[in-house]
């Protein structure tokens, strides 16, 4: 059992991730200030530097909840196929979809770059989503639905290609994204197709479904 105090610390620090979270995706990490966080859970500055170190510390913690959200998301999107080239398209669907929410795509890949840094931005980012292309990529070699194209150049690419894919949808007006997630979602399935092994292409007739 927890005591009192620990679930009063993890209380007061979910309650600040959540009010960062809301400062973040609507002024972004220069317009974001401890002080303001704090005041919206009526906590005090100390109380954010008991739990964050800095802002960008802050910032970190948000970014990686939104990521580890999106994951699972994505992975549970994926489960639901029935083989692994099922998986992969319905894991993408999902991404797609979630690149296109305001708050995952103001936070993650707008302010992203911004707080940590290109290359932190990209060190992050690979933790969270690299491994899970590489899986997919890994399964869809094993089954055969891929030529036996090599690992980690073809996860380098897909991963590249899924980066692009989130900034441009984070991007692009609210009212525009609906059409560019499904035209990102055409395209990236059939470049996959091009990668798929003989045999299935002809099986399939380069249905993407």
């Amino acid at each position: 059992m927890k005591s009192r105090r620990d679930q009063f610390s993890e209380a007061t620090r979910a309650a600040l991730l959540d009010a960062a979270t809301r400062r973040f995706a609507s002024l972004g990490f220069a317009g974001t200030s401890l002080e303001d966080v704090a005041a919206d859970i009526q906590a005090t500055r100390g109380a954010v530097y008991h739990h964050f170190s800095s802002k960008k510390a802050l910032f970190q913690a948000v970014f990686e909840r939104l990521e580890n959200e999106a994951v699972e998301r994505a992975a549970r999107a994926g489960a639901r196929g029935a083989d692994p080239w099922q998986a992969a398209l319905l894991a993408l669907e999902e991404f797609l979809t979630h690149c296109c929410e305001p708050v995952y795509g103001r936070v993650v890949w707008q302010e992203g770059p911004l707080a940590l840094g290109w290359s932190g931005w990209l060190e992050a980012e690979q933790k969270y989503a690299y491994g899970l292309v590489e899986n997919y990529v890994r399964a869809l070699l094993a089954d055969g639905s891929l030529a036996p194209v090599p690992l980690e150049p073809t996860t380098q690419l897909a991963f590249g290609l899924l980066g692009a894919a989130g900034q441009a949808l984070a991007a692009a007006p609210p009212e525009e994204r609906p059409r560019l997630r499904t035209e990102y979602r055409d395209v990236i399935a059939r470049m996959l197709v091009g990668l798929r092994a003989e045999e299935r292409e002809r099986r399939s007739g380069h249905r993407l479904d």
